[in-house]
């Protein structure tokens, strides 16, 4: 017997509907559609072979981009995991939904989308990482995550131990930083050290075979729950892999792929200008705490970027299983696929490495969507679309209402004709509540960072996409920065 969802909400009764904002559910005919969302982690933006990057290997990304649309200008909250990825999931910026930082659990009260289609009937699942920082579930009914994956390891969790180098909750390790804070890194002083200077190795081979790494256990564990749970009632999966995010230990297959000596250093490499960048750009750009070894060194700044890649095509790679089980599984006609990430990776661009920035290799993110009987083949949409918007959009796509209150704009008008692109504003913001507050907007052409206590920066991406002239510094922009200023503080100022 199909359980439905007009069945489900009898069975919910009136009592659970609450803790939710206001929505009247709806019934289409027959079984609504499934959700997949593919999620890696630290993806730049325009790292696809479909987009013609020179050297990243995304052929499954690539075919899922050439049968759905592909946006060009998409972004992500706040460049960094734990803000980004609650944006991502209730449909609220930073400053509302108040994770704020990579330390701060998401707060009960604020519902994602899980709650949402949870309550139309939907079986939700949780498969791989997503950062709550504390023991919450935020809706989902199927959980498996990074604790999971040490228990599959067993001892060989002492390998990832290794490539971690110290405590990582970014990695996965403690997932829960709070559960090493009274007695301490329960591997302090048991790790084979490789001698590295900083947090991230510059680069190496797994250890691992490849059948053990977090991705293909995600994977595998994704497939396991289509099989048993698919065919029952609508789902809602996530897929969330930790690739290409560091640390950049790729299975042997894919650091083949790529050699050091082939991989171009970024042309904004040691050209910006340091008096005209923010402080703490210009700190993160003279002293790389992360990765020292690869300061004032080209030979391992190539070997980063090589490692880098090799982990994208690993993550690409799994993709490629993933949505060749929807096939083979006789889901693909039924089930919305949307592929995205957390937030992008300067990767030597303007010297710097990791996120927390707001120049476009680190706020931008790949966003793909094939919608069964909405997306045409092989689209572009140049609208700014920002991630807070993917909740709106999901939940309209499945034939539900958008709950009252949520910060994103439903961008299927942008999926139906991509070709026609909409004015759109996109903000993010980054360390709230800290000295180092920041916030951005983008409107048309001009990207306007205010930062709490330093210099501003202004951009015109059309005549300047590399961001390497701050047009805040030039006088004749004052009224230009005075009034994307005024914008953004109406939006939210940053504090």
């Amino acid at each position: 017997m199909r359980f439905t969802r007009r069945d489900f909400t009898r069975t919910l009764g009136a009592g659970l509907a609450a803790p939710f904002p206001p929505m009247a559910l709806s019934q289409p005919r027959g079984r609504p559609k499934n959700v997949l969302l593919l999620m890696s982690d630290q993806h730049r933006p325009r790292a696809l072979g479909v987009d013609g990057h020179p050297v990243a290997k995304t052929p499954n990304l690539d075919k899922l981009a050439r049968s759905g649309v592909r946006f060009d200008h998409a972004y992500c909250s706040n460049p960094v995991c734990v803000p980004s990825r609650a944006s991502l999931l209730t449909g609220l910026y930073t400053h509302n939904h108040k994770a704020y930082n990579n330390g701060t659990p998401w707060p009960f009260e604020k519902k994602t989308i899980a709650h949402y289609l949870g309550r139309a009937g939907y079986m939700t699942a949780l498969i791989g990482k997503m950062h709550f920082v504390d023991g919450q579930t935020h809706g989902f009914d199927y959980r498996l995550d990074f604790n999971d994956w040490f228990q599959y390891l067993g001892p060989k969790t002492k390998l990832y131990a290794d490539e971690l180098g110290k405590r990582n909750s970014g990695s996965g390790n403690p997932q829960i930083d709070d559960l090493w804070r009274d007695a301490g890194d329960p591997w302090l002083g048991t790790r084979t050290p490789d001698g590295r200077k900083g947090l991230v190795t510059v680069g190496a081979t797994s250890k691992f075979e490849e059948k053990d790494h977090f991705e293909s256990f995600v994977t595998r564990e994704s497939i396991r729950f289509l099989k048993n749970h698919a065919s029952r009632q609508p789902f809602f999966l996530i897929t969330s892999y930790l690739k290409p995010h560091d640390p950049f230990t790729p299975a042997e297959r894919f650091d083949r792929m790529f050699r050091a000596e082939d991989m171009p250093i970024p042309d904004t490499w040691g050209k910006v200008d340091l008096a005209s960048v923010p402080k703490e750009v210009r700190e993160s750009i003279t002293n790389d705490w992360v990765t020292p070894e690869m300061r004032g060194n080209p030979e391992a700044v190539k070997r980063h970027i090589a490692y880098y890649y090799a982990n994208l095509a690993q993550m690409d790679d799994n993709v490629g299983v993933m949505l060749n089980a929807l096939r083979e599984l006789k889901l693909e006609d039924d089930t919305i696929v949307l592929y995205t990430t957390d937030h992008g990776e300067m990767l030597g661009e303007h010297g710097l490495f990791q996120k927390m920035q707001f120049y476009e290799p680190a706020v931008g993110v790949p966003l793909i969507v094939r919608a069964p009987g909405v997306t045409p083949a092989n689209a572009r949409s140049r609208t700014l679309v920002s991630q807070t918007g993917v909740v709106p959009t999901l939940l309209e796509l499945c034939g539900l209402p958008v709950p009252a209150g949520l910060d994103g704009e439903s961008f299927v008008a942008d999926l139906r004709e991509p070709g026609k692109p909409r004015q759109t504003t996109v903000f993010a913001e980054y360390a709230l509540r800290s000295p180092r507050a920041k916030g951005m907007i983008r409107e048309g052409d001009f990207k306007y960072c205010y930062y709490k206590n330093d210099i501003a920066e202004l951009f015109n991406l059309k005549d300047d996409p590399r961001e390497m002239k701050n047009l805040a510094l030039d006088p004749k922009y004052a009224a230009k920065v005075a009034a994307m200023q005024a914008r953004l503080f109406a939006w939210h100022k940053p504090d």
